[in-house]
């Protein structure tokens, strides 16, 4: 394996087995997860709707490609074509939410005849040539090589940055101003803004509500694409709406929609909503050989199905909710816990070193570790992955997320005494 593999702990972890919100290692370690495969596992854990659906498709046919026509392929395409609030809307199924990304930036640049991209600093839209070109975040770029030429606004951070001291409604004027003044940089006809509602990868920032709605309105003066990358937050883990633009709706949905992780509960699914116009732009064929595969797409429809059928966006704002209350009033004590921000289940712990404003990787580290001997799994992100990341299954009950935010509670506890030299 690469040198460049990213891989979590000091003694990584192999994990054989899961159940609900909970999985096991192979020495028969039990762990509360809180990152559910970087929120992949949006349902559960071997959900049995989605592993029944996964078997019975299994033992029919695993493979055809999208070169043939599948029931479960043209099913789940129209169901999120109804859920995606574009009007028109066509979906193309990929493997990946990097390679819905790519197809998403494909469409653009060719839609609108232009390599000229709009993002958001701090973001992160995936690993391949092109999403490494747009992603504004330094430790997940490595290379500064691309087709695109992309320009980066501010926006993405509410509470750092030339902005951050400005109440919302400035804050919104200010990245606005920002960003029409980025246009009169470029040689006209940008092709799109490519934008997370919740920066993922980021630590969980987000903008005020409503900043891509007034984006909107100067993106739409100029005929500029607005892409909604939805791969972190769509299908309801904010708790607060279904999609992550939805808090943007000022001027309608996206022209284009990206999503991917949840929707499969751990299968390898993606895809990309658009506008006919847009979406049937390409002049030459394409396929995808894994997307819309028979299997992905039975998992997709019986996990969607669940989670429509139980209120899971409900659930992740009840729950979601007490959690960021909880986490909240134990960073109130601790010097080394900057901010807790989210909504839902998406839930953002940004650590500085004790007594100053600086960001303290070396903390979320630390954290990681202890989390993890106290029986709790966590993710971690931000710039130099110094926010901690919490993304727990969205059937989390509350006696669940009260046993999480203890453990954290704990670790957080622990880290603030080792990086003061204390014994705890």
């Amino acid at each position: 394996m690469p040198s460049w593999l990213s891989l979590y702990y000091d003694h990584p972890l192999e994990l054989t087995h899961g159940e609900g919100r909970y999985v096991w290692d192979a020495e028969g370690n039990r762990y509360l997860d809180f990152f559910g495969g970087i929120l992949t596992t949006m349902t559960a854990h071997a959900l049995p709707e989605v592993t029944e659906a996964v078997a019975e498709q299994a033992g029919r046919i695993l493979h055809t490609s999208t070169l043939y026509l599948s029931r479960p392929m043209v099913e789940l395409a129209e169901r999120i074509a109804a859920l995606s609030g574009i009007p028109d809307a066509r979906v193309f199924f990929t493997t990946s939410g990097t390679e819905a990304n790519d197809t998403a930036l494909l469409l653009a640049t060719t839609h609108r005849r232009s390599n000229q991209v709009l993002a958001m600093r701090n973001s992160y839209h995936g690993r391949s040539f092109s999403t490494v070109g747009i992603t504004g975040n330094q430790s997940w770029s490595p290379t500064s090589l691309s087709p695109l030429q992309t320009l980066y606004v501010h926006g993405g951070v509410r509470s750092r940055g030339p902005y951050a001291h400005l109440d919302d409604a400035e804050y919104i004027a200010a990245c606005v101003a920002d960003l029409e003044d980025m246009l009169q940089q470029t040689a006209g006809g940008v092709a799109a803004l490519i934008a997370e509602p919740v920066q993922g990868v980021g630590g969980f920032t987000a903008p005020p509500d409503g900043l891509y709605a007034a984006f909107r309105e100067v993106l739409a003066r100029e005929g500029i694409l607005w892409i909604s990358d939805e791969v972190q937050t769509g299908w309801g883990r904010t708790g607060d709406h279904f999609w992550g633009w939805q808090a943007h709706a000022g001027n309608g949905p996206p022209d284009v929609l990206t999503f991917a992780k949840g929707i499969g509960n751990g299968m390898s699914l993606g895809g990309v909503v658009a506008r006919a116009e847009i979406m049937d732009c390409l002049p030459a064929n394409s396929i995808s050989t894994f997307g819309g595969s028979p299997i992905t797409m039975a998992a997709g429809l019986a996990n969607l199905g669940y989670l429509l059928e139980h209120d899971l966006q409900g659930n992740a704002r009840r729950v979601g909710g007490l959690l960021i209350e909880r986490l909240r009033a134990v960073a109130a004590g601790l010097d080394v816990v900057r901010e807790v921000r989210g909504r839902g289940l998406m839930i953002g712990v940004e650590l500085v070193r004790p007594g100053t404003d600086e960001r303290a990787p070396e903390a979320a580290a630390l954290v990681l570790e202890a989390a993890r001997e106290r029986g709790l799994l966590l993710g971690k992100g931000g710039q130099g992955g110094a926010a901690l990341r919490i993304s727990p299954p969205l059937t989390l009950t509350v006696a669940e997320a009260e046993q999480g935010a203890e453990l954290l509670a704990d670790a957080l506890r622990w880290t603030q005494h080792q990086l003061a030299g204390d014994r705890p």
